[in-house]
């Protein structure tokens, strides 16, 4: 199958292999639905299976196919019966390695918003975003850019899976924090079409997944939490916990990217998408914590544990995603993995540097 016409809705090409199991599914995935080796993916158990590049692009692949589909793969491999046993083969380890990461959070006597308060109050992690907004050069935020773009082209999309699966004041306020994802219906206001344009003042591929070969497993990763949490119906509170802590941790974060922009001599167009999330997650905080997981709590109790797993997941992986470009930076290396992202002409030249270009990676 060629290319399609327009890259910038997918479906992406195959990404290249990471290891015999993603490999494996690669070359499947090229030729029409067949029955994969029963054998495959038995006794999986890398070290840490939230960095595993393997694991985490075997996860992913099999996920896309719930999203925008692989270019050229046969649409049946959504539902193939030996593809999807071996994903719940991975997804095993997956769960299992973030739950010993988190552990089981309690609820306390205050309820689930206040949980989640508690949660985020002690999350104490890297200072990415303080670094990005202070310090980060071109390059650095370029690769920032390029890593959160795996997500934030499809952005609200993992979370649209619990719409179905709920009832009551917790659709309503997911509807409602949608909405505003989806731009309310004005394609320009999108946010995932506002991202696409940071992409471009930066000189970076505006396509889907144009940057899934370069982003590492930890990021794979942050983007299969929310996968793993979407599917599974079980999951649905842990799905709208991970929400509640993504809004309620959001705001600063975007305040200061949008300031490193600025800083970076970038226009407005550049960092529309961080000053939009500016309000709109500081509206949607409140609504996520008590109008959506409280209003869940309040129909369906058992559930308390689950979004206080779903978030304490959340910013557990989120930890080690800032601390992996953290790491690198400060180490002299490139927080991507080879190939680099292709950098491509900026529609718009800086602003405040005319002088400086954006760099291409090495």
């Amino acid at each position: 199958m060629s290319e399609p016409a327009d890259r910038r809705y997918g479906p992406a090409p195959l990404p290249m292999a990471r290891g015999p199991l993603s490999a494996a599914a690669v070359e499947a995935l090229r030729r029409s639905p067949h029955d994969l080796p029963a054998d495959l993916g038995v006794g999986l158990y890398p070290a840490d299976p939230i960095t595993d590049e393997d694991l985490q692009l075997m996860l992913f692949l099999c996920y896309e196919l719930h999203y925008r589909g692989w270019l050229g793969v046969d649409e049946s491999w959504e539902w193939q019966p030996t593809l999807l046993a071996l994903r719940a083969r991975c997804e095993r380890v997956f769960e299992a390695a973030l739950r010993r990461l988190v552990g089981v959070p309690s609820v306390p006597a205050a309820g689930v918003a206040a949980g989640l308060a508690e949660l985020v109050a002690a999350d104490d992690g890297p200072a990415l975003a303080a670094m990005l907004q202070r310090r980060a050069d071109l390059t650095q935020f370029r690769e920032f850019v390029a890593h959160r773009s795996v997500y934030h082209l499809r952005e609200a999309d993992p979370h649209s899976w619990a719409l179905p699966r709920l009832g009551g004041p917790a659709k309503a306020a997911l509807v409602e924090i949608q909405s505003d994802e989806y731009g309310n219906g004005r394609l320009d206001r999108m946010h995932a079409e506002l991202f696409r344009s940071t992409l471009d003042r930066l000189g970076l591929d505006t396509g889907y997944g144009a940057h899934i070969d370069v982003a590492p497993a930890v990021t794979l990763a942050t983007n299969n939490l929310m996968s793993l949490f979407g599917l599974h119906r079980r999951l649905r509170g842990a799905l709208l916990g991970h929400l509640a802590a993504f809004e309620m941790t959001s705001s600063l974060p975007n305040r200061r990217y949008g300031n490193g922009l600025r800083r970076l001599g970038f226009d407005e167009v550049a960092t529309h998408f961080y000053d939009e999330h500016v309000e709109a997650d500081a509206v949607h905080e409140q609504i996520a914590a008590h109008d959506m997981c409280g209003g869940l709590v309040r129909v369906e109790p058992a559930l308390a544990p689950d979004v206080l797993f779903g978030a304490a997941a959340g910013l557990a992986v989120d930890r080690l995603f800032a601390a992996h470009l953290l790491d690198s930076w400060a180490a002299g290396r490139s927080s991507l993995r080879a190939p680099a992202p292709p950098a491509v002409p900026p529609t718009v030249s800086l602003v405040a540097s005319p002088e400086v270009a954006p760099p291409a990676f090495v």
